[in-house]
């Protein structure tokens, strides 16, 4: 028997007459043998590689063979737009049996909840909130609605996996299965990452160890750059012999240069590279990006990614004051808006979209031509899933092209290239220590029971760490200040939780991540977005204009009670600002491989004369990258090592050499500045000591500011919640790599 045929013979059919599909893709094959026996896995494909497919249907036959009832499955998105953007599809499978799959999250409607309550549908697509929304609210049954589960489908799971959400769905997950009495099957969606074996083992929570579960990625390691983004790592480094080293003619469909003020775009034939390349091109601003975009491809649908919000309003603005019929999308544009920018672009041809990484995610936004990174994403992760944005068509290939704004763009590009073209992807590493988040689920495992046993608390993790007894101290103090009450040994919600999070049946509570404060921004009764309060405040003379939607709007009131700003349009001009909590700073494996850039290393891809230009006019300035070795330059009163590590291991470094490292200078990615009257003597004695296979490094200081982006640290022990976030600055092993490495000393 083959895998095909241990299908429910009516999947079978539907595939073959209402799919039209002559067989299944080798990863939705070799996905059903491990899923119709209940082990977990994780399957592995780029996008659009037919992974919610290869999840659906063995869970579907397992469905109707095994007669399971009720809600069954549940299938988990990180974003309401991804889930809006699958249910149909779901459903439609579902309809094959019979089944039915149905939508909930914060979105969805009072009314259309209760039909849920009444006559649950065999899947149901929410998120790993709203499921936890479920379990403590006061309106649901959990017992009655999700006590059948048998199986979960995490999509995009490598989102979760490194972020404080992951450890949240790990937690509620155990939760779940405490409710169902049994195990639950956990089946992973996921891109290209660096550690399969390690995310599935994350994924299997408690069961990893004892219940049985597999990787799937049939291909994977096979394909090469240019095409799936993966290709096997062969331990060298590129030479600059790749698709167009540096001494090439150069070429791209579009060379651009600059003449006088205004930049041209050229075609050259005799040298453009075969369709579907990667392409790094330096324009110098986003004024000049904006010139580029409309002038090249036109007809296509093209959809442009930037990393900051910012850069799309200003980006979105330039490119329509040029003719271009352009759309929007990132986190501050409102529900509506984004839903309308998404719909229309996914109709139009001629157009471009702009966004943030919202639409890096499965969301389907059409066929598109091409894909445009203005600047460089910080990861091949994510890369990975921009390019494969592309090419889903029989005739088309995946295709990326770079325009660098800046000098230090045009090498993080071409460094994180250099890193995609050796088949190098990060590895899903979770966040270490989230003590936030013990103190949250114990806060929401109480609401949920009503009352706990203060003895047996950490069964309601199965024992997964750091759920479990380990939590004790963090108990203790939720007891000791009153967010729990202890009585009779139980445990119950205190009187300072009810106050901090009681309102809105403690929906806070159920959030894992903190989003910076924001003002609804309202044009009439149609909501906008939102914007930063510190547009709203900022000293400007004349009319206060914000840049939204990427449309100019003048604000006309400002009701700061409720976090309101009314505006009218304007013709032009405004400002397009948000506030950035989150840890960051470049990893050591990118920092590394921009050093490697600066010493010759071209990227496997096709470079514009332009970019050759810049890159050589950089590395002709940049002389404080070596490989193999760091470099402690002296220039004048001032000292800098030049590390090339990241800003975690750089940080790490100068905590733990903290005698000789400048206590007003905060480390960069790629160096720390030192004392002005270092010696070699003193970096001898400081380094020396570090450098033995047991000396202990010292974790960054975490300052009050950096502690407060941790949701729920306000009730952690001030102490705890500091400790949680200099892990989180650290790098050890990054440290330890460049102390291991010998330094050059250079006086300019």
């Amino acid at each position: 028997m083959s895998d095909v045929d241990r299908l429910d013979p009516v999947v079978v059919h539907h595939i073959v007459n209402t799919l039209g599909w002559p067989g299944l893709r080798p990863l939705q094959e070799e996905a059903i043998a491990p899923i119709l026996a209940g082990e977990d896995a994780v399957l592995l494909a780029p996008t659009a590689g037919g992974k919610t497919e290869a999840a659906c249907f063995p869970v579907l036959s397992a469905m109707s063979q095994q007669e399971w009832t009720g809600i069954s499955v549940l299938y988990l998105c990180p974003l309401k737009a991804l889930l809006n953007n699958l249910v149909t599809r779901v459903d439609g499978y579902a309809q094959w049996l019979g089944r039915r799959a149905e939508l909930w999250h914060g979105d969805v409607t009072d009314s259309r909840r209760n039909r849920i309550r009444r006559d649950p549908p065999d899947i149901l697509l929410t998120t790993p909130e709203s499921l936890e929304a479920m379990l403590i609210g006061t309106k649901t049954d959990h017992n009655a609605l999700l006590g059948g589960v048998r199986a979960v489908v995490i999509d995009e799971v490598h989102a979760f996996a490194g972020d404080d959400r992951g450890w949240h769905l790990l937690a509620v997950l155990e939760r779940l299965q405490r409710v169902t009495g049994k195990p639950i099957q956990r089946i992973g969606l996921s891109a290209t990452v660096g550690n399969p074996a390690e995310l599935l083992t994350w994924l299997q929570g408690s069961g990893a160890g004892v219940r049985a579960g597999r990787v799937i990625a049939p291909g994977v390691g096979m394909v090469t750059p240019g095409v799936d983004g993966a290709r096997p790592d062969t331990g060298t480094q590129s030479d600059g012999g790749g698709v167009n080293s540096r001494d090439s003619a150069g070429g791209s469909p579009a060379d651009v240069w600059t003449e006088g003020s205004e930049l041209a775009v050229a075609r050259e034939s005799s040298t453009a590279p075969p369709p579907g390349d990667i392409e790094l091109d330096y324009v110098g601003s986003l004024e000049n990006a904006a010139k580029v975009i409309s002038a090249l491809h036109r007809g296509e649908k093209r959809l442009v990614f930037c990393d900051s919000r910012r850069q799309v309003e200003e980006l979105g603005a330039a490119l329509r004051t040029r003719g271009v019929t352009v759309f929007l999308s990132h986190a501050s544009l409102s529900v509506d808006e984004r839903t309308r920018a998404e719909q229309a672009f996914a109709e139009a041809r001629d157009c471009v979209i702009v966004s943030t990484s919202t639409l890096e995610l499965g969301i389907d936004v059409g066929d598109l031509d091409r894909v445009i990174q203005i600047d460089s994403p910080t990861t091949v992760a994510s890369f990975l899933q921009r390019l494969g944005r592309t090419g889903r068509r029989a005739d088309s290939v995946r295709n990326c092209l770079f325009l660098a704004t800046t000098d230090d763009a045009l090498v993080q590009a071409a460094g994180m290239l250099v890193l995609w073209g050796r088949g190098w992807v990060e590895p899903i590493v979770p966040p270490p220590e989230p003590r936030h988040l013990v103190a949250q689920q114990l806060l929401a495992v109480t609401l949920q029971r009503h009352s706990l046993g203060d003895r047996i608390w950490a069964d309601e993790w199965n024992g997964l760490s750091p759920f479990d007894i380990s939590a004790a101290p963090i108990l203790a103090h939720l007891v000791d200040t009153g967010h729990l009450d202890s009585d009779t040994g139980l445990l119950h919600i205190g009187p300072t939780a009810e106050k901090r999070y009681g309102k809105r049946h403690f929906l806070e509570l159920t959030a894992a991540f903190t989003a910076p404060p924001q003002f609804t921004v309202l044009a009439g009764r149609q909501e906008v977005g939102h914007a930063d309060p510190s547009v709203l405040t900022d000293d400007r003379p004349g009319p206060r204009l914000l840049l939204l939607a990427g449309r100019s709007w003048r604000v006309t009131y400002i009701d700061w009670t409720r976090r309101r700003a009314f505006v009218e349009p304007a013709d032009s001009g405004g400002v397009a600002k948000w506030s950035n909590i989150g840890l960051r700073g470049l990893s050591f494996e990118l920092s590394r491989a921009i050093r490697d850039v600066l010493v010759g290393v071209d990227p496997p891809v096709s470079l514009t004369k332009r970019a050759i230009g810049q890159l050589a006019d950089i590395r002709a300035t940049k002389d404080v990258a070596f490989s193999g070795a760091t470099i402690l330059e002296r220039e004048g009163d001032s000292v800098r090592w030049w590390t090339w590590a990241g800003f975690r291991a750089n940080a790490t470094l100068s905590a733990s050499l903290s005698a000789v490292v400048d206590p007003t200078q905060r480390p960069s990615d790629f160096s720390i500045r030192m004392r002005p009257d270092l010696t070699r003597s003193m970096w001898r004695d400081a380094v020396t000591p570090l450098r033995s296979a047991d000396a202990s490094l010292t974790y960054p200081h975490a300052d009050e500011r950096a502690a407060r982006g941790l949701k729920f640290s306000d009730v952690l022990p001030e102490s705890l919640a500091a400790a949680t976030v200099s892990a989180r600055l650290a790098d050890v092993e990054g440290a330890r790599k460049v102390l291991s490495e010998k330094t050059i000393f250079r006086a300019s």
